[in-house]
């Protein structure tokens, strides 16, 4: 596989200024012919009528953490998956449990796929997922940090705390973040629109590319309104209208981030670029006022694999024993707790 415009050899510790400015590089690249590494020309494949041609099944299983480590310097060696998180008792990499041990599916060495079959093969580990700001963490105001800490304490007393992944209603935003499973897309393009069919719930984001306006600010969606346009090759998403009752990261991956909330200041800008045959270099800049001092940006490639199948996410189902499980262990806390006192 030839992944043109990812950092050659030593990539687990390029400087995460480096990476976001080389995605940044490949993505207004234009023209449609691009320089491969060998001196050979790659051409952007594109649709019958004109648009860059982004289809397929693309993942981004990825090592690297979501974060950067405190230290200032990147580590000598790519770190382990999973990067800071929290503890806590709620469950796995997604709904009904999903995913790798729990919260503790965040610890170092744990696995980045669930189920069996054939493992597709990994994004090359970088320092952090966050490439903006330079220090590649994400600058959350302290009260959001201490309302998803909060909630991941409580998660067994009311159902009210737990995520809107959690409960089977939306992903979020960062509804492309790397996740532990499941952490698969399939591109579909039809005139006037390009459509995202998420591994994760089975989700189908439908994105109008003919000019059409958003949607009046009175309407307010839990994944937001998109609207994308071509700047040349690169297929550039706003999403606005979000309501207040979701959380930008909902998986375990983003460690501190996850359960964060947003508002409905909340604005979302996602780059699609396609660089080969098997790459598409993917960014999304983050900006809610109220949650975050400043914008921050995650990069990272998404990888094709036509041989990747994807099944319909049974969240649902799974959750239904493991809402009934997580709220009957917080009534048998405070049983207990009763009969102790």
């Amino acid at each position: 596989m030839t992944h043109r415009c990812m950092a050659p050899g030593g990539v687990g510790a390029i400087a995460v200024g480096a990476l976001a400015s080389m995605l940044l590089a490949c993505q207004t690249q234009g023209g449609g012919v691009k320089p491969a590494a060998d001196g050979t020309t790659w051409t952007v494949p594109r649709t019958a009528d004109g648009q860059p041609d982004l289809q397929g099944t693309w993942h981004n299983y990825d090592a690297t953490p979501f974060e950067a480590p405190a230290a200032a310097d990147p580590p000598a060696d790519p770190p382990a998956a999973g990067g800071r998180g929290r503890a806590g008792g709620r469950g796995a990499e997604g709904p009904g449990g999903r995913g790798a041990g729990g919260e503790a599916a965040g610890a170092p060495g744990a696995p980045l796929f669930g189920g069996s079959g054939p493992r597709p093969p990994t994004v090359p580990p970088r320092r952090s997922m966050v490439v903006d700001p330079p220090n590649g963490i994400v600058p959350v105001q302290p009260w959001a940090e201490q309302k998803a800490a909060y909630d991941l304490a409580h998660v067994n007393d009311s159902w009210e705390h737990l995520s809107a992944w959690e409960r089977c209603i939306a992903r979020g935003p960062g509804g492309m973040f790397p996740t532990f499973a499941d952490s698969a897309y399939q591109i579909l393009q039809t005139p006037g629109s390009v459509t995202i069919v998420y591994e994760i719930m089975s989700v189908p984001r439908v994105i109008p590319v003919d000019g059409s306006p958003h949607l009046p600010s009175s309407i307010r969606l839990w994944n937001g309104d998109s609207r994308g346009h071509w700047e040349g090759d690169t297929l550039v998403v706003d999403v606005t209208n979000f309501n207040d009752k979701g959380s930008v990261a909902t998986g375990a991956r983003a460690g501190r981030i996850r359960g964060v909330p947003h508002t409905e200041a909340l604005h979302v800008v996602e780059r699609f670029t396609r660089v080969s045959d098997d790459t598409i270099n993917y960014a999304v800049t983050i900006e809610d006022p109220k949650v975050y001092a400043s914008p921050w940006t995650v990069a990272g490639p998404l990888l094709r694999d036509d041989t990747y199948r994807m099944f319909e996410s049974a969240c649902h189902e799974g959750n239904q024993s493991y809402i009934e499980t997580t709220l009957a262990a917080g009534r048998a806390g405070n049983r207990a707790a009763t009969k102790t006192n």
